[in-house]
């Protein structure tokens, strides 16, 4: 193998790092989880070092080696080299084998950007959700209670709010850090709502009103990431589903062309979300597992812990944004700080046809015909990379 890494080395072609790449984010991912000895992985880890270094001027015996590069061969846009979903598929599946069908050839996914996010795939049949997995849990038909029975919550904690045929809901960013995909029902309608806590994103995709011929797709986890962005997949069909898009980029679903539709979320503090919404149901504290995370002032605060690449300059990397898409087509990104501030000095937010106004603590648009915009807030760095080119209010 170490000989090979030298050949590698020595070729002159740096679609190769891509192949480094991929080995040493395994390398690492195991050794933090023990299942590689320290000695072993120091070993394999300076060997990758210097043909990455061989190949790209970068590289270092750090044991963060792998961001460094991965960053740039990112920014930098390296072609990977010929073949590659097969190199990758072999150096993933090894670690978790129930990511082979998710790996397929037939795919609109740039496997460059792909991952693993150092946890496994949540593979746990539909409303199984009680059984313990060692993955990130998501839950099926959660546990629901009345606004007044949620004494655990405190007025200031963030929720994200959902209404959907006039039935609203509210699920705790404290249950959504650790369950981080939810698939349920409210308003008589379907839904998956994926919570990517290292974009700072909560979503909800209709999972109902398909094809004949096409199960209700159930979301999970899968344990890897694409541009720190995380990627789910359907349990029924093993079709990848991008997280911000909504539309299925591999597997039976991509095949059949199949695109979610998505409904708003609101985030919200909680007093303020039960003020506007006082019948609100709200996800039970015991779907937290006993956990209180904070990933956004801890493990997050300092910025994207897995590399993104290029980021548009308009906005810093985490500033929060309101997502949307124009009648035109045209994403749009509103600065949330800038649009409730305007908001609290009475003025109006008009934007090319949409205006934005207030919801408790969060935000809502509307078309100049009244209707509902479907809105999403979420991470400036993830926003920015899923559309870019996207506008930009107020303008930077």
């Amino acid at each position: 193998q170490f000989i090979a890494l030298e050949d590698i080395g020595d070729s002159g072609d740096p679609r190769l790092a891509w192949v480094i790449s991929d080995h040493l984010r395994v390398s690492l991912a195991l050794a933090r989880n023990e299942s590689l000895p320290r000695r072993r992985f120091f070993d394999i880890n300076e060997r990758l070092s210097q043909a990455a270094f061989a190949l790209t001027g970068l590289g270092s015996l750090a044991l963060e080696s792998w961001y460094p590069l991965t960053s740039a061969l990112m920014a930098w846009d390296v072609p990977a080299p010929p073949d590659y979903l097969r190199f990758k598929r072999n150096i993933y599946t090894p670690v978790e084998p129930a990511w082979e069908p998710l790996m397929s050839d037939k795919s609109a996914i740039d496997w460059r950007f792909v991952s693993w996010g150092g946890v496994r795939i949540d593979s746990r049949p539909y409303n199984r959700t009680h059984e313990p997995c060692n993955c990130i849990p998501a839950v099926d038909n959660p546990t629901v209670e009345s606004a007044s029975q949620s004494t655990w919550l405190d007025p200031e904690d963030v929720v994200f709010g959902v209404v959907i045929n006039g039935e609203a809901r509210a699920y705790p960013r404290q249950i959504m850090e650790v369950r981080e995909m939810v698939n349920d029902t409210l308003g008589g309608r379907n839904f998956a709502m994926p919570y990517c806590t290292l974009c700072g994103s909560a979503q909800v995709w209709f999972t109902d009103d398909l094809p004949d011929g096409i199960d209700r797709p159930v979301l999970r986890t899968s344990g890897l990431l694409s541009r720190s962005n995380k990627v789910m997949y359907d349990l029924a069909s093993q079709s990848i589903f991008d997280t911000f898009l909504g539309t299925a980029v591999s597997g039976p679903l991509f095949e059949r062309g199949i695109a979610l539709s998505g409904n708003t979320v609101v985030t919200s503090t909680w007093a303020a979300w039960v003020a506007q919404h006082p019948e609100t149901t709200v996800l039970t504290k015991n779907l937290a597992l006993g956990q209180n995370f904070d990933f956004r002032s801890g493990r997050d605060a300092d910025g994207p812990i897995f590399p993104i690449g290029s980021v548009d300059p308009r906005l810093p990397v985490q500033e929060d944004v309101l997502g949307i898409i124009q009648a035109n087509g045209r994403p749009l990104a509103v600065h949330v700080n800038s649009a409730m501030a305007a908001l609290r000095r009475g003025e109006i937010v008009l934007i090319d046809g949409i205006r934005v106004v207030s919801s408790g603590d969060g935000l809502l648009a509307f078309d100049t015909d009244g209707n509902e915009v479907v809105t999403h807030q979420a991470f400036w760095f993830a926003w920015s990379q899923f559309y870019p080119g996207t506008d930009v209010w107020p303008d930077v």
